[in-house]
């Protein structure tokens, strides 16, 4: 029997329905928000994978074309694979949800999201993430949430929940927060703790986005109550699930055999070096505890992962000391060279200890734009930002594969972080492209692609309006004790309990994301590494501008060089010609390429400045307006007893009358000129109508002054 739970969510209704669609899942849910519905559904296996030391979570959310009633683009007229958006959005639930699933959980388990209908009002991926938390709530998965997410704008200074697609245009930043239902510390209610982040802002200030985090996080609690509810009303009870035990005495052993190794390996600064070592000291510690018996051997590689974290997290909370000895606030030393590739329109090498980006900037025309199509409508994207983490970066020997999920998050994080930096198409009317390719990867790679991109942006001549950095933030906390880190390595965001990556300027930041391990994030934390953060930026910044400060002065000689031309709507017809003839001939005789918008834009691109100009040129006789006084050379249209119909513009004729064809008297007008006659003419007059009156005596007369005051 369907029952419907409801809340007040943002000043709208949200409604969870149960028990009326897919019956079979764990967890099923619909969710209707204004016209928005979203089903999700939750399964897990009741047996386990062998062999695997990782939670095997799959997330895919979908949203259908037929929910804003459209047919999907493409030959074959059906859903394929996740476009970047719904790719994006499958990321953040699973970044929510995959911590809240109990250590050592090993069941297959899949969240199936599927947007349904869709108003542009109300998000579907808020939708999404609230019913994949209700569906694992009221099944019997076992799961520690509940969570919700939101999305927060902020218009005229004021917050504004879950904003509609045309208010977050107008708004200043773009937050997209997840909490989780935690107790009290005082022992009186909940609190809600901050669990995952992904957000983009106009250079906002750090304290506003902080104040902008605490008002999200107190707005899911309707939404958190509401599953509260479902859950004691039909909840299921959650499945028997009792973790391996390990053997308290291996333990000890493997502890005694392998843990001053291990100390010591952790104090090798050098990746690859720190990892070969500690490959070394597992092989051994297994061989040495399984020479009667191999069938601890996966039970020993459990307790070398947890003796490895501990080992890390002693070294920097007890110790003070992190593995490439720097301070816990400390930058790695940074490096950066522009202009490496001589025929590319842009290129910065960007080091920053071990990890190194090689960031390529591509200048091309409105034809180069990415046309996005998705269910909210068509995106046409002039700023393209492409991640690619090849094998070696990490010492690996991999096939190359599509840019998967992972690739395609950073990428989006980096593209976001820099487009507030660049100029508007009025000033700059060109494409972009960066392609960073990750050489060499010790942790932090995404924000190193926005340090090497802002750099390759100004090697390639674009009027950015502030350099760009990125750091990447750890912690670490256990009771009392808390350290939050700067520029994590690889090892630190693996042992710690936060990946926090900040973006921004000099005056403020542009992305964020951030992703919790833990409970027990505080307001106060969280603006130490804010603060913090803000420190490490503007010591990258102070480095790049070392190697470039601004943007040069011109764009590379293999760029193609952009003219605009600005034309009457009306005569953007006259430009493409019938057929598109007019402007295959200026593209024939020019070699340009150009691009024509309805509003009456015309670009013309080219290498070669002087084929531009005649362009341009040609486009402006195709598009000009008859003037008084002025002479044009014109073709003869049409004779008729009166005169002759006189073509001066492309679509424009005007008529000489016999009387204003010569000095002398003319009895026939054939006497003088035939059809297909090339004349000069002066226009005389256009009246109201627009008719054209045109003499070829007078223009006979301007030409003959001309030569006399030679």
């Amino acid at each position: 029997m369907k029952e419907v739970f409801s809340a007040e969510f943002a000043g709208r209704t949200i409604s969870l329905k149960v028990n009326y669609v897919a019956a079979q899942a764990d967890g099923a849910i619909l969710a209707v928000y204004g016209d928005t519905v979203a089903l999700v559904t939750a399964v897990s296996l009741k047996t386990g994978r062998e062999g695997i030391d990782f939670m095997p979570l799959t997330v895919d959310y979908q949203e259908m074309t037929y929910a804003a009633g459209k047919f999907p683009g493409g030959f074959f007229k059906r859903e394929g694979r996740l476009n970047e958006r719904e790719i994006l959005t499958s990321r953040m639930i699973d970044r929510s949800i995959r911590p809240l699933f109990p250590k050592g959980y090993r069941f297959e388990t899949q969240i199936m999201a599927t947007l349904l209908s869709a108003d542009n009002e109300n998000d579907g991926g808020v939708a999404a993430m609230l019913a994949a938390s209700a569906a694992l709530e009221i099944s019997d998965i076992p799961f520690k949430g509940p969570i919700a997410g939101v999305r927060i704008g902020r218009l005229e200074g004021r917050m504004i929940c879950n904003p509609s697609q045309e208010a977050l245009k107008l708004s200043d930043f773009n937050l997209f927060l997840v909490g989780r239902k935690v107790p009290s510390p005082t022992g009186a209610g909940y609190d809600v703790n901050l669990v995952m982040l992904e957000g983009e802002a106009s250079e906002v200030d750090e304290d506003v986005l902080v104040d902008a985090i605490n008002f999200g996080l107190e707005n899911l609690r309707p939404v958190i109550d509401l599953q509260d509810s479902m859950r004691a009303a039909i909840g299921k009870e959650k499945r028997a699930f009792i973790p391996a035990v390990i053997d308290e005495g291996l333990a000890l052993r493997v502890e005694e055999t392998a843990l001053p190794a291990l100390e010591e390996a952790y104090r090798l600064p050098r990746k690859q070096e720190r990892y070969g070592r500690l490959g070394q000291i597992r092989e051994q510690t297994i061989a040495a505890h399984t020479a009667d018996d191999a069938a601890p051997k996966g039970a020993i590689a459990a307790i070398l992962d947890k003796l490895e974290r501990r080992v890390l997290r002693t070294m920097i909370l007890k110790q003070n000391t992190r593995i490439d000895g720097r301070s816990m606030a400390e930058v790695r030393p940074i490096s950066a060279d522009v202009g490496l590739l001589p025929r590319t329109h842009g290129s910065a090498l960007f080091n920053r200890g071990e990890t190194q980006a090689l960031a390529v900037v591509t200048l091309g025309t409105a034809s180069d734009e990415q046309r996005m199509d998705f269910v909210s409508g068509e995106e046409r994207r002039k700023f393209l930002l492409h991640y690619n983490f090849p094998p070696y970066c990490v010492g690996e020997a991999k096939p190359l594969r599509s840019p998967g999920r992972r690739e395609i998050g950073h990428g989006n994080l980096a593209r976001k972080a820099i487009i507030p930096i660049l100029p508007s198409p009025e000033v700059f009317p060109y494409t972009i492209r960066i392609v960073s390719e990750i050489l060499s990867s010790n942790g932090s790679s995404s924000m190193a692609t926005v340090c090497g991109g802002s750099l390759a942006l100004m090697d390639a001549g674009v009027p950015v309006k502030a350099p760009v950095a990125g750091i990447a933030m750890g912690l670490l906390k256990e009771g009392d004790e808390v350290v939050v880190l700067s520029d994590i390595l690889g090892d630190e965001d693996h042992a710690g309990d936060m990946d926090f990556k900040v973006c921004g300027t000099r005056n403020g930041v542009t992305a964020m994301q951030m992703d919790i391990k833990i409970d027990g994030l505080t307001e106060a934390i969280l603006r130490k590494a804010m603060a913090q953060a803000r420190e490490g930026r503007l010591f990258i910044l102070d480095k790049t501008d070392e190697t470039l400060s601004g943007s040069r002065a011109d764009i590379s000689a293999y760029a193609p060089r952009i003219t605009t031309v600005k034309v009457r709507p009306e005569k953007v017809r006259d430009v493409i010609g019938s057929g598109g003839k007019n402007i295959r001939h200026i593209i024939s005789e020019t070699g340009v390429t150009i691009d024509v918008e309805d509003d009456g834009t015309v670009t013309i691109a080219s290498s070669d400045a002087e084929a531009a100009a005649r362009a341009v040129a040609m486009v402006k006789w195709l598009t000009e307006d008859a003037e008084i006084g002025k002479i044009y050379v014109g073709t003869v249209k049409k004779i008729v007893d009166f005169g002759a119909f006189v073509e001066i513009l492309p679509g424009t004729e005007g008529l000489v009358h016999i009387s204003q064809l010569a000095k002398e008297r003319v009895n026939k007008v054939t006497d003088v000129l035939q059809e297909g006659d090339e004349i000069t003419v002066k226009v005389l007059e256009i009246d109201r109508q627009g008719k054209i009156r045109l003499s070829r005596k007078e223009a006979l007369d301007a030409h003959v002054q001309k030569d006399d005051s030679r």
